[in-house]
């Protein structure tokens, strides 16, 4: 299977492939999360209640992790936002509070709490970082999301429903999630690879990908997952934004404005999907 030209989306089930344009101009105008340079800014100036909670996720682990909550009368869904390979950055931070502008209880949890590692600029933290995700044990990062998802569903303004949206690694992770929870409502990945094909059976939440046009290494991983879970009847949709690369979310000003591009018609696809499996 090719994906070239333009952007192609894949419906799982019982309807059959075709291929569309990016949405776009009806999708409704939800902003995006800043870019990685924007991100502090952008959480100084946030109204929304943010706050830091360890979560007790296993006998001998906790996870710190970012709460953010949205402004409204009514109890919300959550959704847990995975870390891409640097660890729980301030972009990462500004990422859970524009889905808490959007209506979510949005919990980041800092998956290299038990690493122990310095504070300092990126320039120090960042390697240290990636070396230190690269380390963890996958069912122990499933463990702990399990008990972030129980965390934030027992929360007095929660309701008792919760998504995973992930980027890079942790995009992967959360595709990972789909297959691993019974429970989880929608999951969200951001230019994250497939899991392997043994594991896609057991994927029941619905999966939205969402990848970069120029991100080869990643997209080698879609056609397996979408001709297995096409054939299970599963709902796994894709967009490829053309000559968007890796990380186009966080780095908006790259490859000539498709960047950009991509990112102002992932974010809106992204909480049109939350919208649409655990509601609003």
């Amino acid at each position: 299977m090719r994906f070239t030209t333009a952007s192609f989306v894949f419906l799982v089930g019982s309807a059959a492939c075709t291929s569309s344009q990016v949405p776009g101009g009806s999708a409704p105008a939800y902003p995006t999360p800043p870019d990685a340079t924007g991100a502090p800014a952008r959480l100084l100036a946030s109204p929304r209640h943010g706050e830091w909670v360890m979560i007790r996720t296993g006998p001998t682990d906790s996870l710190r992790s970012y709460v953010v909550y949205p402004e409204r009368s009514t109890k919300a869904p959550v959704v847990i936002v995975v870390q891409e390979i640097f660890g729980l950055t301030p972009w990462i931070r500004s990422v859970a509070d524009q889905l808490a502008a959007d209506g979510y209880i949005a919990i980041a949890p800092d998956f290299l709490t038990m690493k122990n590692l310095p504070t300092g600029p990126d320039s120090v933290v960042a390697p240290l970082a990636v070396a230190a995700t690269r380390s963890l044990n996958t069912a122990d990062v499933q463990r702990q999301i399990d008990a972030v998802a129980r965390y934030g569903m027992a929360l007095p303004a929660a309701q008792q429903k919760y998504g995973i949206v992930g980027f890079c690694w942790g995009g992967a992770v959360s595709f990972a999630h789909a297959a691993h929870s019974p429970t989880v409502g929608a999951a969200v990945v951001y230019y994250g690879s497939s899991p392997p094909r043994e594991a896609l059976p057991a994927v029941r939440a619905p999966v939205l990908g969402l990848y970069g046009g120029e991100d080869a290494r990643v997209n080698a991983t879609i056609p397996a997952a979408d001709s297995t879970l096409r054939a299970l009847g599963r709902t796994y949709v894709q967009h490829i934004y053309p000559g968007a690369g890796h990380g186009f979310l966080r780095q908006q000003t790259g490859q000539a404005g498709a960047n950009l591009t991509a990112s102002q018609a992932a974010w809106p696809a992204t909480i049109a999907w939350f919208r649409k499996y655990l509601g609003s």
